[in-house]
This record gives C-alpha cells, sequence and structure tokens, in this order.
C-alpha cells in the first residue's frame, strides 16, 4: 500500500540530504583544510555507492514498466529517478564551488594544486621522468575508431576521453585531413590520484595524475599527426545488486564470487562527464555506449572519481588536519593479567573510538592462548585488510580450540574481501558458517566457553559495530564484554540458529532479527504509551544510523499522539517527519555529522522511571528488521546503564555539529543559548574526565 507523502520521507531523498550534510562539512571553514578536502571525497564516495545500490534499485523498477509507488513511500518510481538526478546536479555543482575555495584557501597556506598547463621548467622535467618511469607501463589506452565494439567501461573507473583533429596521412595509417581520431586512457587505480612535485622556496606543489596524463599526451601519441589534442573526464557506475543464481552443483561463495564478477559488467545506471567536453565527443560517447534515457547523465566538473581526495596527501600539514586523540583505556579494565578475570566480576563497555579497540583483539589473543578455553564462536561482517581479528582467529585454531567463525560473504562491497577471508580461515582449520539462505547476518557477537572448576563458564561481547582496527578509529561503536550467563546462553542459541534456520529460539533477554526485534521495541513503545496516558514519566531516547521502516515510524507517531517525549539522534536517513501538529508533535530529531561517523545503535525507554537500555546491531530499517539476523542488548550493569544514558544526552546536547529534521529537511544548524557543545570532543572528555575520578 502507498504511503501519503506528507507522512514520510522518501528514503533516498532523505539520503541525498545525509549526503549534503557531508558536503556541508567540506564547505564548514572551522574543520581543518585538508580534512574539507578529505570530506569532498566521502561526499564523492557516498554518491558513487548511492548510484550502484539505491539508483540502481529504482532505476530496476522503472526497465521493468512498474511504477513502484507501494515500495518507494508513494513516488512513482520514474519521477523520483528525475528528483534525485535534479538533486545530485545541484550538489555536484555545489562541491565544484566548494572544492575551487579550497584550492584557493590551500594557496594561503603555500600549497599549490598545478595542473598540466601552470608546470614550470623543473617541474616537467620531473613530470617526464615519472611518467616514464611510474606512469606509462601502467596505462590502459584504447583507439576507438579501430575497435570493432566500445569497450565495456569499469565501474566508477575514471578515464580520460581523448579527442585529436588528424592533420594528414600518418605513418601508412592512411587517415585524412581533420579526420578526428577517438581514444580512451583508463587512470591507473594503482598509483596515488595526486602526484606531490619537488618543493621549492618554501612552497609545496601537488599535480592531480589526470592532469600528469594529459602533460604527456604529446609522448602517448606520438603516432599520430595531430594538429589539435584534448582530454576530458568520463565515468559510468554501474548497478551492484548481486544476481545469485540457483545452480544447486555450485558451492555458496562459488555463487558470491561469480555474481561479484558479473557486477563488473551490469548495466550502467549513471554516466558522469566533465561539462566542458566538446559536444561532438559526447555525442560520440553517447552514442557508441548506448546511454539510455532512464540512465541519470550528469554534467561534472574537469575531475570525477573526487573519492580520491579521502587520500589527499597530508604534506606533513598537521596544522591543516584534526587533532589526532589518544585512544583511552576502560575504565577498571586493564590490559595487565586476565581480561576474563576481570570481565568475570562486572561488565565493561568500550566506546570506540574514545576507547582503544584493542580489548577485542586482547580478547581474542587470550582466548587463544589459554589452555582453558574450548571454543570461540564469532560473527564477521566486515574486517581489515590486515586483520588481528582473524589472525587471533588461525591462532586459537592453531592451539586446537574449536573456532566457529559465521561470516557474512553478501556484506555490500566487501564480499571479495570475505571471500578470501573466509578461503584463508577454511584452510587453517575454522570452521565456517555461510549464513542463511534469504537473511543476511548483521550481528556483531562473540561467545568464548572456558572450562572453570567441573563446568563450562561462557564470556562474550555484542557490539554495535565490525570488528575491523580500521573503521574503529573512525566510527563510534559501542561493545559490551559480559559474562552474565542469562545473556551467554542466549548468545549461544543464536549460533545454533546459524546451524539450524529452520528452529525459532525463544529469548527473554536478547532482542533478535528477524523474529523478534518488532515485537519487542512494540511492546517497549507500548509500555511507554500506557505510562503516558496515566501521567507517568514516559519518554524515548534512540540513536541510529538509519530509520526508514513505515511500521516503526506509524509506531512512534503513535507514542507521540499520546504525549510520549520522543528524542532522535539519527545519522543519515529518517523518513519521520518530527514536529508535525497532531502527528508528531512530540518527536524531536537532529543528526550529528563531525569528526568521526556515528554509529551506535541505542534505546532507551523512560519506564517510569526505571530505565531499560539496549545496545543493538540493527537500525529501525525494513532490511535490519526483517530481512537480517540482528541481536540487540539489554544493559542490566546499573553504571554502563548510566553511561550510555549520559553519552546520548551528550550527543543531543550538540549545538555545533547538530542539524535538525524538519519538515523543510533543510539541514540547518541547531543554534542553542548557552556554552557551545560539540558532543564528539565533549564525549571524550567525559571519558577522560571518568578515568580521573
Amino acid at each position: 500500500m502507498a504511503k501519503p507523502k506528507n507522512e514520510y520521507v522518501n528514503r533516498e531523498i532523505s539520503w541525498l540530504h545525509f549526503n549534503e550534510r557531508v558536503l556541508q562539512e567540506s564547505a564548514d571553514e572551522n574543520v581543518p583544510l585538508i580534512e574539507r578536502l578529505r570530506f569532498l571525497g566521502i561526499f564523492s564516495n557516498n554518491l558513487d555507492e548511492f548510484f550502484k545500490v539505491r539508483y540502481a534499485t529504482v532505476k530496476r523498477i522503472v526497465d521493468a514498466g512498474k511504477k513502484g509507488k507501494s515500495v518507494l513511500g508513494g513516488e512513482r518510481a520514474k519521477d523520483l529517478l528525475e528528483e534525485i538526478t535534479k538533486i545530485v546536479i545541484a550538489q555536484q555543482s555545489k562541491s565544484i564551488k566548494i572544492l575551487k575555495q579550497v584550492e584557493k584557501e590551500l594557496e594561503n597556506q603555500n600549497i599549490f594544486i598545478v595542473d598540466e598547463k601552470g608546470v614550470t621548467e623543473d617541474q616537467a622535467a620531473f613530470i617526464k621522468d615519472y611518467f616514464q618511469k611510474e606512469v606509462g607501463p601502467e596505462l590502459m589506452i584504447i583507439i576507438l575508431n579501430d575497435v570493432t565494439q566500445f569497450p565495456v567501461l569499469k565501474d566508477t573507473a575514471a578515464y580520460l576521453a581523448v579527442k585529436m583533429v588528424l592533420q594528414s596521412e600518418t605513418g601508412g595509417l592512411l587517415k585524412k585531413r581533420n579526420e578526428l581520431q577517438y581514444a580512451l586512457i583508463e587512470i591507473p587505480k594503482g598509483i596515488d590520484r595526486f602526484v606531490v612535485l619537488p618543493k621549492k622556496d618554501g612552497k609545496d606543489y601537488i599535480i592531480i595524475l589526470d592532469d600528469l596524463i594529459r602533460f604527456c599526451l604529446d609522448n602517448i601519441f606520438t603516432m599520430f599527426d595531430h594538429g589539435s589534442i584534448s582530454a576530458h573526464m568520463i565515468k559510468i557506475t554501474r548497478d551492484a545488486e548481486l544476481d545469485i543464481d540457483n545452480d544447486l552443483s555450485k558451492s555458496f561463495i562459488e555463487k558470491i564470487s561469480s555474481s561479484v564478477r558479473h557486477r563488473k559488467i551490469s548495466d550502467p545506471v549513471r554516466f558522469v562527464y566533465d561539462k566542458s567536453i566538446e559536444r561532438d565527443t559526447l555525442r560520440y560517447l553517447k552514442e557508441k555506449m548506448g546511454i539510455q534515457e532512464n540512465d541519470s547523465v550528469i554534467p561534472g566538473g574537469r575531475y570525477h572519481n573526487r573519492r580520491d581526495y579521502m587520500g589527499f596527501p597530508s604534506l606533513g600539514r598537521t596544522d591543516l588536519l584534526y587533532e589526532k586523540i589518544k585512544a583511552l583505556p576502560v575504565k577498571g579494565l586493564s590490559f595487565e593479567g586476565s581480561l576474563f578475570e576481570s570481565i568475570a566480576k562486572k561488565d565493561y563497555l568500550q566506546y570506540a573510538p574514545y576507547h582503544t579497540f584493542f580489548y577485542v583483539v586482547k580478547f581474542l589473543k587470550e582466548a587463544a592462548l589459554d589452555p582453558k578455553v574450548r571454543t570461540i564462536k564469532i560473527t564477521v561482517y566486515r574486517l581489515a585488510n590486515d586483520s588481528q581479528v582473524a589472525a587471533a582467529l588461525i591462532n586459537a585454531a592453531k592451539n586446537g580450540k574449536q573456532v566457529t567463525v559465521q561470516i557474512e560473504l553478501q556484506a555490500r562491497f566487501d564480499e571479495q574481501a570475505n571471500i578470501e577471508y573466509a578461503n584463508q580461515l577454511q584452510e587453517e582449520g575454522v570452521n565456517l558458517i555461510f549464513g542463511i539462505p534469504g537473511l543476511k547476518v548483521h550481528s556483531k557477537t562473540c561467545l568464548i566457553e572456558r572450562e572453570e572448576g567441573s563446568g563450562i563458564k561462557r564470556y562474550g561481547f555484542i557490539s554495535t559495530g565490525n570488528f575491523n582496527e580500521a573503521t574503529a578509529r573512525i566510527y563510534t561503536d559501542y561493545t559490551l564484554f559480559t559474562a552474565n550467563d542469562a545473556i551467554l546462553k542466549e548468545l549461544n542459541k543464536v549460533f545454533g540458529f546459524f546451524e539450524t534456520s529452520y528452529k525459532i529460539n525463544k529469548y527473554k533477554h536478547l532482542i533478535v532479527s528477524p523474529h523478534y526485534t518488532i515485537n519487542v521495541f512494540n511492546k517497549l513503545i507500548d509500555n511507554e504509551i500506557a505510562n503516558a496516558l496515566v501521567g507517568k514519566e514516559a519518554y524515548i531516547k534512540i540513536k541510529m544510523n538509519s530509520f526508514t521502516s513505515y511500521e516503526m515510524v506509524d509506531k512512534l507517531y503513535e507514542a507521540s499522539r499520546a504525549g510520549v517525549k520522543i528524542q532522535l539522534i539519527i545519522r543519515g536517513i529518517c523518513c519521520l517527519i518530527p514536529g508535525v501538529e497532531g502527528m508528531s508533535e512530540n518527536i524531536e530529531a537532529i543528526s550529528v555529522v563531525d569528526k568521526f561517523l556515528e554509529h551506535p545503535r541505542l534505546f532507551i525507554f523512560a519506564n517510569d522511571g526505571n530505565p531499560k537500555v539496549y545496545i543493538s546491531s540493527a537500525d529501525w530499517m525494513t532490511r535490519n528488521l526483517v530481512y537480517r539476523v540482528e541481536v540487540g542488548c539489554p544493559i542490566y550493569d546499573e553504571d554502563i546503564k548510566q553511561e550510555l544514558i549520559d553519552t546520548f544526552e551528550i550527543s543531543w546536547s550538540d549545538n555545533v555539529k547538530a542539524r535538525v529534521f524538519s519538515k523543510d529537511q533543510d539541514n540547518a544548524y541547531r543554534n542553542g543559548d548557552g556554552p557551545k557543545v560539540r558532543s564528539q570532543f565533549a564525549l571524550y572528555d567525559y571519558y577522560v574526565k571518568k578515568l580521573d575520578s
């Protein structure tokens, strides 16, 4: 059933509003200059993924001849594609202006980005040598006039579309005067996009790889006697949905591998080009590439794949970067001695990156060596490229522990990495589980069984984020370390579900998708509604990444109408519209986008003065509630419960980096009276003081 447009924000449009908040960071003069460039890179990378996944999904609906109103919040799919393209063109234009402004400010800091026309004689010698040794051997060049079929362009790879106007017959190639010769140059991915040139007079110089190649065009095409030559950037984005075949003779790994390979030649959904490209060149490319009416054609700037700005060189200029924080220890949880002994006495909360992520690694390393540990069970969604977590699990298997890893092969854009890890773990004797048909396993859990006395004692951790050392430095996430047997017995049932998926377990403590999450949260909300109706304290405080489930939106609308006070901190998509009289006047919602990426899921219910607090791997999105295995965990330790409430209140008090969700969807910054609170900085200070108390 289609939803009325005035009750919900379309999820795709809301996502674009989120990416606008990322773009705001790149325009914020209070953000360090090189960090602003990196936010431009994040904005671009986000947009690439959006077109691969969300835009591609809507386009599939259009291509199938359907309207899609029932799944798109009342929007017709064709209209939505047009609206998306309009918004993206405006955002791209804004991002180009921001980039130009940042480059001007870099020049004030004696950092100059030069193009092929601004190269000095000394720089030319360096560039020619660099090209000959590093770039030339890596180039893939295709002369388009000489191929019968236009080449398949790689997804989101950047290409220079070269146009030459020939002067005369050349080298026996029988080319006519003024004949147009077209070629494609693929920008190599294995070479840094930003080439640092020799420093001079205290000034730093950088040339973008694209311009370095442009500078060497004559050298590349020496066999053509051309009167003029030009090169403009183009890029294709392809549908990233995995189409998994039903061949029973193939293993699940083989099916995923095949689907990932097919992604490279899937249908294009976006064509981006340098808006200064010659009209005849653009017409030639669109015709040869078969660009369709439903494809998003985006005129852009001179440089594409601006996601590479995430890796813009620091040049040793720490004054133009965020100050690095020193990750703190968890109070009372020492790296000296055994973590098991500490956790056996009480629960502990790790809040990365304010706390060091090394507690997770240390916990697994200790388990790998401890003679009393019998089994280790863990869910894996995304691992670091050089994962200490994986190394600890392999170490445990080599020491005779029974190690079981549920690894999600369909983790979006990490499929190939997870396939490689799966093969490596399997070769080292780790028992692998590849999920459940029709469900992704997105839970973040670990369970260890240890022989103590005459029986088995369980230890474990439940997290809101991935066990990834790299992202743990920039993603904020909670991890609860516990030896609470009531919780861990139920966690063992979850691992049992992976192996016997037809068996639906009952849970008293954990909130487990796909079978129970909606019902449990509905009961918790109903309790607040009942309390509000009789005048008791009633509130709901939620922190999530995204909120798209219309069912849960409706439930919060119901709670709002009953008088329950609701505060939402939603980083990304939010389909709920707060502050509407008669529908959501008791709901406030903000988004915090800042130095770190906000990733926790935290749920707090007043419960008439005795708050119930949960952390979870699940956002309130249909996919998390219905189509994934997720685990939410209650917090029973009163100190940790208060700590989580404190962290929510600090985030809620943000009046520097918080944007307000409203009917206008304008990403307005929240302005408040009193002292300025930048929540991510305030949270670090909170934990510093906690150590000193």
